[in-house]
Order: structure tokens, then C-alpha cells, then sequence
């Protein structure tokens, strides 16, 4: 028992040597998406903007997330729209640096949460409907007797069957080679998978910091304390 303990802890030291591995792949897959949605939010190189404005939130970001019947329904839609839309831009870049890294992780967890509740959560887990359900993870939970579980799979069959319709139609009248050239046809069905994901990894920043390289944080906390 001692040699084994003994062997998973030097395997275990020598696993610490790379431990700046996962937070570094994490900011690297993080930022980009968070820049781009942040971007996406904002009205940066709008050529019609002001140069005040072009800090603002597009108007139709702002709509969608005061309109209450085909958007988010928040209150203060305004301010609201232009704190996401900076906190995923502003802290995109951030993060991709590794400056303050802790500080930032704290906003994008906030409308990491706000998405996955606002927009997603009534879609449920997957983000494209699974057509197969041995292959989703429902079937896992349906073990265990979940009834929604088993409404996954129920729908994995009916998205099953509407793809293969869409696939004989596509058959017939259109050009399935050209179609399905950079990939096959599936349903969205927009549920919480990536925000779930993307909250988790940046969950795991928010305890370990960036890690040691490409780290702004690391590297000031290194100047600071010689």
C-alpha cells in the first residue's frame, strides 16, 4: 500500500509541473467566444454610430432583451445590454491576456447563469437535438427512471425521423452533395449545453486564476512579490 501511494504521489508531482495546462486551454477557448459575443452585442465599427454610441448596445439587442413577448423581458434593457455586451468583450480580452483574471470571470459567470436561465432552460440540455438516443446522455439518466429522460428520447426519435424526411426531400429536389458538403443537416435545439460548459470552465478560473503562462496575473504576482 505504501508503494502505491508512493507512486501516485510522484506521478502526482510530475502531473503538477503541466498544471498551467488546463487553465491556459480554458482562457484560450473562452476568450474568443466571449470577444465575438461581446461584439456581436455592441455597436463597435458601426459606421452609422457616433463615437459614443459605438460603446453602446445595438438597438436590437437592446429590443430583444427588453421585449418581454420575443426576448428576455428585463428590465433596464439599455444598461443591461451594454454591461453583457462589455463584460464578454472587455473581459474576453482579459482573459485571453490573463489579467485579472478572477475579477473578470465574476460578470461572464453572471450572464453565463442569465443566458442558461433566460433564453435556454426551456429547451433543455442539448444544444443540437441528438437524433440518435444511444448516443445521448438522457439515456444515462433514463437508467435511473427520470421521466424527463425519457421525454430525450422520446424526442431523439422524432428528431430521427423528421431529419430523414428532410434528407429524402433533399434527395429528390435539391443537391445533396453540395449540401451536405461541409457537414450533415441537424435541428437546433438550443438548450443549456454550451452555457453550462462555458460556466464550468470559467467556475474552474475563478479558483485557479489563469495559470502560469501567457498570464499577465502571474506574471505581476511574481514582480510583487520579489
Amino acid at each position: 500500500m505504501n508503494r502505491l501511494y508512493a507512486a501516485a504521489q510522484k506521478t502526482s508531482d510530475k502531473v503538477n509541473l503541466v498544471d498551467f495546462l488546463a487553465p491556459l486551454v480554458f482562457r484560450l477557448i473562452l476568450a474568443p467566444v466571449m470577444i465575438i459575443a461581446g461584439y456581436n452585442k455592441l455597436r463597435i465599427g458601426d459606421a452609422d454610430a457616433g463615437v459614443f454610441e459605438q460603446f453602446l448596445a445595438k438597438p436590437n439587442i437592446v429590443a430583444w432583451f427588453g421585449n418581454p413577448e420575443w426576448g428576455l423581458g428585463l428590465p433596464a434593457p439599455d444598461l443591461l445590454a451594454f454591461l453583457a455586451g462589455w463584460a464578454e468583450f472587455g473581459g474576453g480580452w482579459l482573459l485571453l491576456f490573463g489579467f485579472l483574471t478572477r475579477l473578470v470571470v465574476i460578470p461572464l459567470l453572471i450572464t453565463m447563469l442569465v443566458a442558461a436561465f433566460s433564453v435556454h432552460w426551456v429547451n433543455g440540455w442539448h444544444a443540437i437535438a441528438p437524433a440518435n438516443g444511444s448516443t445521448s446522455v438522457a439515456t444515462f439518466f433514463d437508467w435511473f427512471g427520470f421521466n424527463a429522460a425519457a421525454e430525450s428520447l422520446q424526442n431523439s426519435n422524432e428528431v430521427s425521423d423528421r431529419l430523414e424526411r428532410i434528407r429524402s426531400i433533399v434527395e429528390a429536389n435539391g443537391k445533396p452533395s453540395y449540401l451536405y458538403e461541409t457537414g450533415p443537416v441537424v435541428i437546433l435545439n438550443n438548450g443549456i449545453q454550451f452555457a453550462a460548459i462555458y460556466f464550468s470552465m470559467l467556475l474552474s478560473l475563478l479558483f485557479t486564476g489563469a495559470g502560469r503562462w501567457l498570464s499577465v496575473d502571474y506574471w505581476l504576482a511574481r514582480k510583487l512579490a520579489n
